[in-house]
Parts: structure tokens; C-alpha cells; sequence
């Protein structure tokens, strides 16, 4: 049953964070804490497969990139507001291989991460009394980075398929909720917000998904932001982009795409990020990014700037899917065999598993800041990380607190 958690306070509005009780903890320091005490308890080292970093350093080529660009003077001062212009070209011609067309750097922002990128989105675009349309299951960062601005978020369902319950689903199988979508437009509207390949689902939005979003956003006059942090990542024939799509082209000119040099090499301490749009829409991104940071990390700027050169010289996306197919492969061999349904990942390196047919002593014993959450899947994350040395994360935190499984 969905869980009755409330809280009425109106300055609160749906950021999962305000439903946390006085001193309770934030999902990241609670699994991240829970697993280190286990460790240190059993002497064994525990598995992280919860969290978006990656256990390995960057390709060398990288590494080296940082190295050189650290003994140059210039990339040991501030940069430029609107990012290095090595990086900015590198970046745009990313962009322009991806789309087929001439993407320029006047069309590019580089951001202090892709968080900090769409929070600049945010900040240029959202006041109060705004709306802006989330898709649910969501990425957390969306919901304070759009309240912040006084806007208000609105929550369409990506349908939980119900074939899910016994057996594999792919990405296709979750389904939007078109007429939610279409309620929720109306003249506070100004942002829809989606996420491809999609974390937590590993889904890849299809053409005709994006088009019918994109008709929409042109038929609403609204702005479209594509998080697509996980672009170089993908395991589909194709990666439809709704600033790419051919039988849309004008949708391009209200779009505006989310990249990362952090999931892309490997290098999420470095915070890079970028984003790609039509220049009108691209000065309103910079003057809020101006206003939040100033300016990224120059010799960073500078490494990520070789690293796109030299990924293309040695194939480097192209390898790293091949890697991650193996790993998959490999990591869905063992659900297969314990017959716990999982949604095949279209993208990015995240595995939704169904785990309701794990049960769990009644008499198992929860520490209170597990018990306090309310939803089987923290307990499930618990006795993971207790009784077999693997971290996960709950997905509820993926849902506004009434959608979210209780203990019923």
C-alpha cells in the first residue's frame, strides 16, 4: 500500500528530503553508512553496486590530460564564464558527429557538472509560481534544484508494468502516462524535463516517445530538457536525441541537452558538464551560471578537452559499451538464476530489480533509522548489505512519498 507519509508544512512542497523526519538521515548517508559499519563489523569488504561512481580511474589518456594541463600556467586560473574554448569546439563537435548537422560553440555552456548545469537551466528559466513537469521515477537532484526557484513540480507517471511482477521487462515495457502528461500542461507551464537513458530504469526513451513529448512542448511553447548524462552509454541500435529528430527538426530550437565529462570518462570528482541548445536559450544558462559558480575548473576543462579528442582516436565510447555489455551479461546471469525479474538496461549502468520474492525473517532485527523509513525495499537494502555484502538503493527514493511501497 502506498505510504501515508504527509507533511502539510507548504514550504516543504514535494522535495523528498523535507519528509525526512528531525534528524533523519539522507539515503546517501544512511546506505553509505550502513555498509562501511558493516564492513568494518565483518572484516569483509562490501560491494557497492548503489551509487553512480565508478571503482576505477579514468582512461590514461585522461589522467595524462590532467597532468598536462596542470604544468601550464593558463589552465591554472580562472576560466572563461562560458567554458575553455578548446573544450567548448571539442564539445560542439561531439555534438555535431551525434546530430549530423553543425552544432557551433556559441550553442554550448560548459557547467561545473551536469547537476549544476541543470540547475542553471532552472535558475534561467523557473520563478515563482512556475511549473515544470518531472517524470516519475526521477532522478532525486531534479526536485530541490526546481523548487529552489519557487516553481512547482508536476509528477507524470512512467507506468509500472505490471508483467514486472513475475517476469524480465525492458525499457519499452514502462509506459508514459500520455493522458497525465497532457493534464499536466497549463499556463504555468514552462519546463518538461526527461531523462535518457533514464536512472533509475535503464530505459531509452524511443522516437515516437520523444515526438509525442516534443509535439507538446512546441504545441505549449515549453522548454525541453533532455538529461541525457548517460549519451555515451547506450545499448540500443540507435539513441533517438529530441534535439536529433528528423521528423521534428523545430523541436531542436526549444531543446536543451544535458551532457556529462564525469559519467563519459569515468571521472565523476571532476565535475564537468555541458549543455547544448540554441543560442537564445543558451545565454539564459549562462548568466545563471555565472551567478552560481562563475566558472569550472580550468585544468579539468582543459583534460576533458583532450579526452574528447583522443576518445575518438582510440574508440574509446565504442570499447566501453562493448565492456559494459560483457558486464551486464554477467551481472544478469545471476538474477536469472535466482528468478528475480529485472528491467534489461537500454542505457547507462544501472539494473532495476524486482526483489519482492526475497523475504526476510519477521523476528530480522532493523536498527530504528531503517524501521522509520517505512517501505520494504530500505529493509530489503539492509539485510543486503548485512547478510550479503552488497549495496543497493531503494528505489522509493525514485517517488513522491505517497507512491511509495509501505510496509503492507
Amino acid at each position: 500500500m502506498p505510504s501515508s507519509t504527509k507533511n502539510s508544512d507548504p514550504t516543504t512542497l514535494h522535495n523528498p528530503y523535507f519528509y525526512q523526519k528531525p534528524g533523519q538521515k539522507d539515503i546517501w548517508s544512511l546506505i553509505n553508512e550502513t555498509a562501511a559499519q558493516a564492513e568494518q563489523e565483518s572484516g569483509k569488504s562490501i560491494v557497492n553496486l548503489g551509487q553512480g561512481f565508478f571503482s576505477y580511474n579514468p582512461p590514461d589518456f585522461a589522467i595524462d590530460a590532467v597532468n598536462q594541463a596542470l604544468t601550464k600556467p593558463q589552465f591554472n586560473q580562472y576560466a572563461h564564464a562560458r567554458g575553455n574554448p578548446n573544450l567548448l569546439k571539442q564539445v560542439a563537435d561531439h555534438y555535431s558527429r551525434s546530430y549530423g548537422r553543425e552544432v557551433t560553440p556559441d550553442q554550448i555552456q560548459i557547467t561545473t557538472g551536469a547537476n549544476e548545469g541543470m540547475f542553471s537551466i532552472f535558475f534561467g528559466f523557473l520563478t515563482s509560481g512556475d511549473e515544470a513537469i518531472v517524470f516519475e521515477p526521477f532522478f532525486d537532484q531534479y526536485i530541490p534544484n526546481i523548487e529552489m526557484t519557487g516553481a512547482k513540480v508536476k509528477y507524470v507517471e512512467i507506468k509500472y508494468p505490471k508483467k514486472f511482477d513475475t517476469g524480465v521487462v525492458e525499457g519499452k515495457d514502462w509506459e508514459i502516462d500520455w493522458e497525465g502528461l497532457e493534464n499536466s500542461i497549463n499556463e504555468k507551464t514552462k519546463i518538461i524535463v526527461i531523462n535518457t537513458p533514464h536512472n533509475p530504469i535503464g530505459k531509452v526513451f524511443t522516437e515516437e516517445e520523444l515526438e509525442r513529448i516534443g509535439e507538446l512542448a512546441i504545441k505549449h511553447n515549453l522548454i525541453l530538457v533532455s538529461d541525457e548524462v548517460y549519451e555515451n552509454l547506450y545499448y540500443t541500435p540507435q539513441f533517438p536525441r529530441p534535439a536529433n529528430l528528423k521528423s521534428l527538426p523545430e523541436l531542436a530550437e526549444r531543446t536543451l541537452t544535458v551532457g556529462s565529462a564525469g559519467k563519459s570518462f569515468a571521472a565523476t570528482g571532476w565535475r564537468i558538464g555541458y549543455i547544448q541548445g540554441p543560442v537564445n536559450l543558451i545565454k539564459f544558462v549562462t548568466a545563471a551560471h555565472t551567478r552560481i559558480c562563475f566558472s569550472t575548473p580550468a585544468p579539468l576543462q582543459q583534460a576533458v578537452a583532450i579526452g574528447f579528442e583522443q576518445a575518438d582516436k582510440l574508440n574509446y565510447f565504442e570499447n566501453t559499451v562493448k565492456d559494459y555489455k560483457k558486464k551486464y551479461e554477467i551481472f544478469t546471469a545471476v538474477f536469472d538464476e535466482l528468478g528475480l525479474p529485472y528491467t534489461k538496461a537500454d542505457g547507462g549502468y544501472f539494473l532495476l530489480v524486482n526483489l519482492s520474492k526475497v523475504k526476510i525473517s519477521k523476528d530480522y532485527k532493523f536498527p530504528q533509522a531503517i524501521s522509520d523509513r517505512g517501505t520494504l525495499d530500505f529493509k530489503l537494502a539492509y539485510w543486503l548489505i548485512k547478510e550479503i555484502g552488497v549495496v543497493g538503493i531503494p528505489p522509493t527514493e525514485f517517488l513522491i512519498p505517497e507512491n511509495r511501497l509501505g510496509n503492507d
